[in-house]
């Protein structure tokens, strides 16, 4: 069994220790892997669709980010299928591939030095639906066994650390939106504490229902361009009228840099910064002058200025990006105080004009993609940028991919509740 150094938190003015992300996996609407999902970013397409799985007669929206022909069975037997949520479904999907990503072998590990950090916005809320027409059609006493393990938001690090027997840190981190880049900075901070060896972070989700869509809809944060579901999400765009919800789960690996040069892994890039903050003004709104966002994005750098990054030096930046009418307004702002004139410098893009908005799996799936930015070279593109609101005059990559050397990004997740999440990577170098 590999031995390692545990120890304790770096002293004052010293580097803290170095993480690193070695393993990706992603079930999306553009894809069943990483490799598809970002081959279909960097092409510009549209996983938005008109519904397939349920009747929208009734709803204002009608259209989402479904994933397309999933398959459980092949990452769960049968038998299995029947008791798990679709969210769980996702979650174990994709952090099956991110392990053989990293091609890690738990054989040779310490189970207790691996933990999960992952979470869900909503939880098994196909499941919860399940039970109450349960209870209705059949009566109390034909409520499934599993209800409440497939119900709870946190059943997600249960469900994976019994998959791969790890004994470590397990905990799910709840922040909505930003749920997915949350969970993966606490799985960051757990690493540079020695408390970990090996991290699996990430978040899923699977609550396209009518009942949710109908909630969002009638709240005014859905767009309601039923005509053209692909041209429907428009980050950044003057014509932009709401969100459009989808599903997926996205899982990274992540190690301590001397645990991952012991085992000769493949480093995709270096997790450098992390910030959590929360704008303590209204529970589906941001704050007017992004008070939260600005914090979060602060609190990142400070930690990556302890590895000799500053923020002149970020060259791209995967945004929030919701195509709401205040949400795109308020983050290009938080963006400019934050980074001054280097702001009308950096390359941005929402990748949710493309993916949808995964809720719990956004961030996760939006850190992957940075890291692929880093990795190739290629800045994906935010589609359906065709007339700039004026108040949005940031460079958000529009329309097309484009090359750029890109060494240093941030990503940005914002929740309602007030939530708001950053997590910050560079190109690794020894």
């Amino acid at each position: 069994m590999t031995q390692h150094n545990n120890s304790r938190p770096h002293e004052q003015g010293q580097q803290p220790p170095r993480v690193v992300i070695t393993g990706m996996g992603a079930i999306t609407p553009l894809g069943h892997t990483v490799a598809e999902t970002w081959e279909n970013l960097i092409a510009g397409r549209s996983g938005i669709d008109h519904i397939k799985n349920f009747d929208t007669t009734d709803l204002q929206t009608t259209f989402a980010g479904e994933v397309k022909n999933f398959d459980p069975s092949k990452y769960m037997d049968r038998k299995e299928i029947r008791r798990v949520d679709p969210y769980l479904q996702f979650a174990i999907a994709a952090a099956q591939e991110a392990v053989a990503d990293a091609k890690l072998d738990f054989s040779a590990e310490d189970p207790a030095r691996i933990g999960v950090v992952a979470g869900s916005g909503i939880g098994g809320i196909q499941s919860a639906q399940e039970g109450l027409e349960n209870i209705r059609t059949k009566g109390l006493r034909r409520v499934s066994p599993f209800l409440i393990p497939n119900l709870l938001p946190d059943s997600i690090t249960g469900r994976i650390a019994i998959e791969f027997n790890l004994h470590g840190l397990n905990h799910s981190v709840i922040s909505a939106c930003a749920t997915g880049t949350s969970a993966s900075g606490e799985a960051f901070e757990v690493l540079r504490r020695g408390d970990a060896d090996v991290m699996l972070a990430g978040g899923a989700e699977a609550a396209l229902t009518p009942m949710l869509m109908s909630g969002f809809a009638i709240m005014g944060a859905l767009s309601q361009n039923n005509a053209d579901p692909a041209g429907a999400c428009r980050p950044f765009d003057k014509d932009r009228d709401g969100f459009v919800m989808s599903e997926g789960a996205a899982i990274l690996v992540l190690e301590t840099e001397e645990h991952a040069k012991a085992r000769g892994a493949r480093i995709y890039a270096e997790v450098i910064g992390f910030g959590s903050s929360n704008d303590a003004f209204h529970m589906a709104a941001p704050h007017e002058q992004g008070r939260g966002a600005v914090d979060a994005m602060r609190m990142a750098l400070r930690k990556a200025a302890a590895y000799g990054v500053q923020p002149d030096q970020i060259d791209y930046i995967n945004a929030h990006g919701t195509a709401t009418r205040i949400n795109d307004v308020v983050e290009t702002g938080a963006i400019k105080q934050v980074l001054g004139e280097h702001a009308y410098n950096v390359r941005i893009s929402s990748t949710k004009s493309m993916l949808g908005h995964l809720l719990g799996g956004a961030g996760a799936i939006e850190a992957i993609i940075c890291a692929k930015t880093i990795n190739t070279g290629l800045v994906p593109p935010t589609i359906n940028l065709h007339n700039p609101d004026p108040e949005c005059d940031l460079n958000y990559t529009p329309l097309h991919a484009q090359q750029a050397d890109v060494r240093v990004t941030l990503s940005n997740s914002f929740g309602f509740g007030g939530h708001n999440a950053c997590i910050m990577l560079r190109r690794y170098e020894a």
